[in-house]
């Protein structure tokens, strides 16, 4: 196998794991592949600084997992791409080489998560998967519905990310947590509820889990995850937060509920803007991440 990838040592990477109990590139199921874009938002910055600050969390997560009961990284084996600049001048241009990067990884036969950034990384992320697997299904937790037809004369902005994946004609979606559109996303929305499934913010108390995974049923699951989903009681460290979001054991039940009905094959964690001397967002997303992984290869 070529290692397509400059890989971290196992202190510096995801988890920092003591090389004694790291794997290499070959033997890793996972890999978590830092994707810093900033390049269209429209309100707080910082996301360039995302995947670095979820990475220095994650040297303080607790590897023991007390649902799973036991060390869920030995499930799976995990390794980090050294982090390189992204140009947030050309969106398209910087998302097409994401593509390039989780479709080797996918080459490899390796569980790609992306650390953004910016959402507008998710149509790149994606695209290998939807070139791989013909009933793909995504799983988007955010505050907003990003189904605007590009923002600030950006097509590929991160107001636009969900439209852009949606772009390609055949994939459904299921949205978690909105509490965000605007009248300008309606019309697309009416004409495309065959394969948008909307779970709104304002209802949150009548969720069933069990109805918002239907859909997923015996299907591979792609997972995007913006941080901003979350109430900003609990993550603050966004660019653009919206009141009203839902919490820890929310998120979690349904990531657990959806890695049983189907198989999670990718997923991306993004909008993390870090703000200096608070500690707790940067470590919520690592121990999402974490989730992420463990209840993946948990199935």
């Amino acid at each position: 196998m070529t290692e397509p990838f400059d890989i971290l040592p196992s202190e510096e990477g995801f988890l920092g794991l003591p090389a004694a109990e790291a794997v290499d590139y070959a033997a890793a199921k996972a890999i978590v592949i830092p994707f810093g874009l900033e390049g269209s938002v429209s309100y707080g910055g910082g996301t360039a600084m995302g995947p670095a600050a979820m990475i220095e969390a994650s040297h303080q997560v607790e590897l023991f997992d007390e649902d799973l009961w036991r060390e869920p990284f030995r499930d799976f084996g995990v390794v980090t791409m050294r982090e390189r600049p992204v140009d947030g001048s050309n969106i398209k241009k910087a998302i097409d080489s994401l593509a390039t990067l989780t479709g080797k990884a996918l080459a490899d036969d390796k569980f790609p998560l992306v650390f953004g950034g910016e959402h507008s990384i998710t149509p790149g992320a994606i695209r290998p998967f939807l070139e791989q697997f013909d009933d793909l299904i995504i799983l988007h937790f955010d505050a907003h519905a990003d189904l605007r037809d590009g923002y600030d004369g950006e097509h590929y902005s991160h107001a636009a990310a969900i439209r852009r994946v949606l772009d390609h004609p055949s994939v459904p979606i299921v949205s978690i947590g909105i509490r965000n559109i605007s009248a300008e996303e309606i019309p697309f929305l009416d004409a495309n509820r065959h394969r948008i499934t909307i779970h709104w913010g304002k209802d949150r108390e009548n969720w069933r889990v069990e109805d918002i995974i239907a859909p997923l049923k015996d299907r591979p699951i792609y997972l995007t995850f913006d941080l901003d989903g979350f109430d900003g009681s609990v993550m603050p460290a966004t660019g653009t937060p919206e009141p009203g979001g839902f919490f820890w054991n929310d998120a979690i039940s349904i990531i657990k509920a959806a890695s049983k009905a189907g198989k999670i094959v990718g997923a991306d964690i993004n909008e993390l803007a870090p703000i200096e001397g608070l500690n707790a967002p940067n470590f919520l997303a690592a121990k999402l991440a974490y989730k992420i992984l463990s209840l993946a290869f948990s199935r």
